[in-house]
This record gives C-alpha cells, structure tokens and sequence, in this order.
C-alpha cells in the first residue's frame, strides 16, 4: 500500500481545530508539546513526559468508547478527517482522474477515476469536500450536482467494459439542493444512478467515510458490500434537518441523532451496512495511516469475496441484498 502524506496532521500541541469534547485531550496535548520543547533545553523531564501521554491515552479511550450518536456525527464532520482524495492516494501510486458528464460540466464534489490496488486495476468514485473555504466553495463541501451522479455513472460504465472493480467513498451531508440542481434534473440522476448501479456487473464496494446523507449518499450507493467507518454516519437526513421538522429547533440534533439510529454500529445491527471498519482510538483524523491500512485490508478482503461469483450471481445477490432493507413482519394480537 502506498502511504502519501496529501493531508494536514492533528497539531500535536493542542493548538489544531478540536471539537467540543476533545477539549481535555486537546490540552494534554498541548502540555505534553510545553515538556517537550523544555526538555530540549536540557532539562529532564521524560518522567513528567510520560506521565502526561498516559494521562493522555486514557483521555482518549475514555471519551472516545463512550460516544454519544451527536458526538460521532461531530467526528465525521471533523475538519481535519481523511477525504475521498487522501484514501485513493494513500491506496494507488498511479490514480487518473477523469473529469465531466458529457452533458453538461465536470462536478469537482465528486472525482472518479482509475489506479492499481496491490497491482490490481480498481475504479474509484467518492464525494470530496475542501479543507478550507475555497476548496468547499469549488467543491460544494462535497454535495454534487446531477452532473457529477452522471460522471459517476459514466466512469462506472467504463469500468464495467474493462471488468474493473468499483470502489465508492461516501462522504456528503446531501445533495447540492439549489435550483440549478433541480433545472438540471438533481432527483433523476440519483434515481438513475441507483437503478443503474444494481444491473453493473462488476463488483461494487460502497464504503461510507464520513457523513452519509440521503439521496446524495444513494446516489453512488449502492453495492454489493457496503461498509462504514466507525465513527461514520448513514441517514436519511441529518440531524439538524430531523429536529428543525420534528421539533422546529435545530438545538435538538443530539436528540434526532440518538432516535435516527445513525451510528455505524446501530446501522450494523439493523443490517443496513455490512461491516463496521474500527478506526484507530481518537478517530481516523488521529491516524490516517492506521484508517488506511484498515479501509485497504477491507477493500481487499471484500473484492476476494466477490470476484469468486459470476456476473449473474452477483447481481442477483445484490438485488436480493437491497430487497431484503427494511423488511418486517406484522403480528396481530388476539385480545378476550
């Protein structure tokens, strides 16, 4: 696997963008930074040192096993998180991109294209958001227009024609919900993709990465495997939009995250998704390279699985694998 260092680091003295709740371990960090700089003046302080980065990993295991559903939804939005970019180029060394729907204009909040995997040629889609506010503003903080489902589609295609694999990265709070998007037909193309994506017959590994909200999600969701990083997030629609319809205050997205049953684990158990890939403790923005390795062991794993089936067997198991979400059965109760 290729490592590439594409993407800014936590700032090991505390000084970084934190969340909230990272408060403690931010100031650990940074007193831990304070020791260290002393100690390069000639004073011993590896004691003190130590000390501090064990009171550290316990701040860390204890706020970050004890999560709350809001709280895992603020990790995937963290500024400093692994995008669809950083994890093409951490598993490819020779990634192509291809750029345009032939229809209208190339979609910058969704990038698509080809590399070797270990070797192996591998197809790549994911929704790609900016790290600053000019990147957002280029890529629409990740939420693509019907242009770039239509790209996606099209570099799906292809790889159909060569028999490559598809990897898909979900990251995006929604669709791109302005009028232009609607002119241009921004519910279509998500119908259209969803509907298209279950007759190609490739192998399709949908993996979610950060946030993934609704339709925008769907849209290059569907697959034959689809798995979600722990501290990840699928829904229907965010937390902010459930309470503001719910109970006409966005103050009460804690509250709509923990009835939406978003989590990577609540998803788990209603079998929405396949697998949960652990992250490293703190979150994969603490170590990229430990995420990496983890989402390429999967990647790897899954596409051994699915190679071994034939084109006719795949898609019939993947029809089957969406049929059977949000199957239940009724129960009458006799009463006297």
């Amino acid at each position: 696997m290729v490592m590439k260092k594409t993407r800014p680091k936590i700032n090991q003295e505390g000084n970084g963008p934190c969340l909230p709740f990272e408060r403690p371990i931010a100031d650990l960090e940074k007193a831990i930074g304070h020791l260290k700089q002393h100690s390069k003046d000639g004073i011993d302080l590896t004691g003190e040192i130590k000390s501090a980065e064990k009171k550290l990993e316990q701040a860390l295991k204890e706020i970050f096993e004890n999560l709350t559903a809001w709280q895992r939804v603020q990790v995937a939005r963290h500024p400093l998180r692994p995008y669809s970019l950083d994890y093409i180029h951490a598993l490819t060394d020779d990634f192509v991109e291809l750029h345009g729907d032939r229809r209208f204009s190339d979609d910058t909040a969704i990038v698509a294209g080809f590399g070797r995997m270990q070797g192996k040629r591998v197809c790549f889609i994911g929704h790609q958001k900016g790290r600053n506010t000019k990147e957002n503003l280029m890529r629409c903080f990740g939420s693509a227009h019907p242009e770039g489902y239509r790209k996606a589609l099209r570099v799906m295609q292809l790889a159909q024609k060569f028999n490559i694999p598809i990897v898909c990265f979900v990251d995006t709070p929604g669709a791109y919900p302005g009028i232009g998007a609607e002119e241009r037909g921004q519910a279509e193309a998500i119908a259209y993709n969803i509907r298209e994506m279950a007759g190609v017959a490739v192998p399709i590994i949908v993996i979610v990465i950060g946030e993934g909200g609704s339709g925008g999600a769907l849209g290059i969701g569907v697959g034959d495997r689809v798995l979600i990083l722990e501290n990840a997030y699928y829904s229907v629609i965010s937390p902010e939009g459930c309470a503001a319809i719910l109970w006409k205050d966005q103050s009460k997205a804690p509250d709509a995250a923990e009835a939406l049953k978003l989590t990577s684990y609540d998803l788990l158990k209603f079998r929405v998704v396949d697998e949960v890939i652990k992250e490293p403790l703190g979150g994969a923005h603490r170590d990229f390279e430990s995420t990496a390795k983890a989402v390429h062991e999967a990647i790897e794993k899954h596409l051994k699985e699915l190679t071994e089936f034939s084109k006719k067997e795949l898609l019939e198991k993947r029809y089957e694998k969406f049929r059977n979400l949000g199957v239940f059965e009724e129960k009458r109760l006799k009463i006297g």
